[in-house]
């Protein structure tokens, strides 16, 4: 069985990786505060962060116009499935890999200290070390493809597009079932489909002895994925990164994102809203309380835990959990569906006054109530609701200003993603443009590329 651990793995990320996931051009060079803070991450990470790495080949393995099945459990990606019939993949490797739970929580104490560019440069630094890890991982095994006369596709993970992360659980299930040895580090799976340490992938590798074909199918070949320099076993060009499961790019701000929504067509959320929240609070609640997942009808699914305490019993702290589906942008984002329920791991709720009350017949009346069904995301601009900030859920005025920041915080993280979006496709616009005038500037950047 072929089995890899590695408890001290290669960290040294390339800059120009950790450039681009801080949202710079191409190019760019830091200067000023901006290369204080990020020399400053780097080196925290290399003296604090403790990184690892687990793989394993696959027992058994079954790919066919039906299904993808990995020893007995079958996955719902016709995306993975078909890029592994294209590739006629016969194998597969499972990976697990963390940048550990320290950066993480020094991260979460920076942001409490107020302290919101050292959070995100480490932030960053974080999720530039999960790629790295997954890029060398892919490189050891290509080392073992070629010594094998086969070939290793690009790796896929759930929560990229066309696999829905709530397989997550399912592959972590199967890594650990054929495991003969354990993590070297903490790894779980939330409810959402999450992981925490949330800087850590579940992957896998398709591996196909058809070389020949996968040449063909420049798709299909791995190395247009990983960023490794001077790679002995490279067949084509680095062009772009694999999606993200998580981002930090809203934290990151854009300078000049008035001006690109001011010339893009009209956003479906008001731009610069004004919140009745503050803008820090807006921000470290998106990141630290709210999961938001894109499904490929466009539509939105949100869940945001929300922390609070009992209004008696000496003030037991209690934890409830606000789903939300939205439909796509092109809809206005339209509430679709709302839930608000306790936590399944919390019971703090047995301890609401309105429950000892009423029971469970108090926590269907929570459940019931929807507010903003049917409506557009911005109405919540409008949405004339009484401030009562109480932690408890006893009154109905109070449960209406839990559920008005829920999707404030909401609105918050969709309005940064697409004032980012619009950003990123006007800077790539002004490219193209500047290029198409300069033909020579043109075949100079097509070189560097190949």
């Amino acid at each position: 069985m072929f089995e890899l651990i590695d408890t001290h793995p290669d960290v040294n990320v390339q800059e120009a990786e950790y450039i681009r996931l801080l949202g710079y051009p191409r190019g760019h060079a830091l200067e000023g505060r901006p290369l204080e803070l990020a020399y400053w991450a780097r080196q925290w990470y290399m003296q604090h962060g403790k990184p690892w790495v687990y793989a394993r080949k696959v027992e058994q393995f079954e790919v066919d116009r039906d299904r993808v099945m990995v020893e007995g459990t079958i996955f719902s990606s016709e995306k993975l499935r078909d890029q592994l019939l294209e590739a006629h993949a016969d194998d597969a490797f499972l990976v697990a890999a963390s940048a550990g739970k320290e950066c993480e929580e020094m991260a979460r104490k920076l942001w409490l200290e107020e302290k919101p560019d050292e959070y995100f440069f480490l932030e960053t630094f974080g999720s530039a070390v999960v790629e790295h890890l997954i890029a060398n991982t892919g490189f050891r095994f290509c080392e073992w493809a070629d010594r094998q006369q086969c070939a290793i596709l690009p790796h896929y993970s759930p929560g990229y597009p066309g696999w829905d992360v709530s397989d997550q659980q399912q592959l972590m299930n199967v890594i650990v079932k054929g495991r003969t040895n354990v993590f070297p580090g903490e790894l779980q799976v939330l409810q959402t489909g999450m992981l925490n340490p949330k800087k850590s992938l579940l992957a896998v590798f398709g591996v196909t002895p058809d070389v020949a074909g996968v040449r063909r199918l420049t798709s299909l070949i791995p190395c247009s994925n990983c960023s490794l320099p001077s790679c002995q076993y490279r067949r084509v060009p680095y062009r772009k990164a694999m999606p993200r499961i998580e981002s930090v790019r809203p934290l990151a701000g854009t300078e000049n994102g008035k001006d690109a929504v001011d010339n893009a067509a009209p956003s479906p959320l008001t731009p610069d809203a004004q919140y009745t929240i503050g803008a820090s609070a807006l921000r470290k609640w998106s990141q630290e309380r709210l999961q938001i997942s894109f499904l490929d009808d466009e539509s939105v699914e949100a869940e945001f835990r929300f922390e609070g305490t009992t209004c008696s019993n000496l003030g037991k702290p209690l934890e409830f959990l606000y789903r939300v589906k939205l439909r796509g942008a092109a809809d206005m984002y339209r509430v679709e569906d709302t839930r608000c329920a306790p936590s399944p791991t919390d019971d703090g709720y047995r301890y609401m006054c309105e429950y000892l009350d009423k029971g469970d017949s108090f926590i269907r009346t929570i459940a019931d109530e929807q507010p903003l069904l049917g409506m557009p995301l911005d109405e919540v601009l409008r949405w004339g609701r009484q401030f009562s900030p109480s932690g408890c859920f006893c009154n109905s005025t109070s449960r209406q200003h839990k559920w008005g920041l829920v999707f404030e915080v909401i609105h918050f993280a969709l309005a940064q993603r697409h004032a980012a979006t619009i950003t990123s496709s006007k800077q790539t616009d002004h490219r193209e443009m500047r290029n198409s005038q300069n033909p020579i500037q043109r075949t100079t950047t097509h070189d560097e590329n190949m």
